[in-house]
């Protein structure tokens, strides 16, 4: 059995998401009314699909199709769903014993799966990218999301910027 957010930490996320979105529109330029075509919605561990939850990560990227059938064969979009996975988030806190806090981490969460929504929609990332292009992917990805969230003066996301650093991994907390 999966831990799961309770209500105060699935508030958290919505708050963390909101303020990394704010973070991201301005670092990519984006106006307010860029984000309805970079469509994605969040969930949380308890509200996912079987194929939505992954081992070794916080949070798992879907790309979704919906087709509308028309005449001229147009119509559909697709969207992000940003799978975000309780059970691991909370272990890295509680293993963590404190030197790691949960808003900053999802934070950074946030704003990580956000960068790679924004660089899917743009064309700047392939998320269909083969298996030997991802890790470069996820390095600019991780660059990217240090740069966005450079500007916030929280020592507890310092620490959080660290263990995504080149000289810390965050699974070193994990061990």
């Amino acid at each position: 059995m999966g831990r799961y957010f309770d209500t105060s930490q699935i508030s958290l996320a919505g708050r963390t998401f909101a303020q990394a979105e704010t973070m991201a529109g301005q670092y990519f330029r984006l106006r307010p009314a860029d984000w309805k075509g970079h469509r994605y919605d969040v969930k949380t561990l308890a509200f996912l699909e079987k194929h939505e939850v992954r081992e070794g990560a916080f949070a798992h990227l879907c790309r979704y199709q919906y087709r509308k059938e028309r005449d001229d064969g147009e119509g559909g979009f697709h969207f992000y769903r940003i799978c975000l996975q309780d059970n691991r988030i909370l272990d890295a806190v509680e293993r963590a014993h404190s030197f790691i806090r949960l808003a900053p981490l999802l934070l950074y969460i946030a704003a990580h799966e956000l960068v790679h929504v924004v660089r899917f929609e743009q064309g700047a990332g392939n998320f269909d990218a083969p298996e030997d292009e991802k890790s470069g992917e996820e390095q600019q990805v991780h660059r990217i999301t240090r740069d966005l969230l450079k500007p916030v003066t929280d020592p507890d996301l310092g620490l959080v910027l660290d263990c995504f650093s080149n000289r810390y991994q965050i699974g070193d907390l994990m061990q």
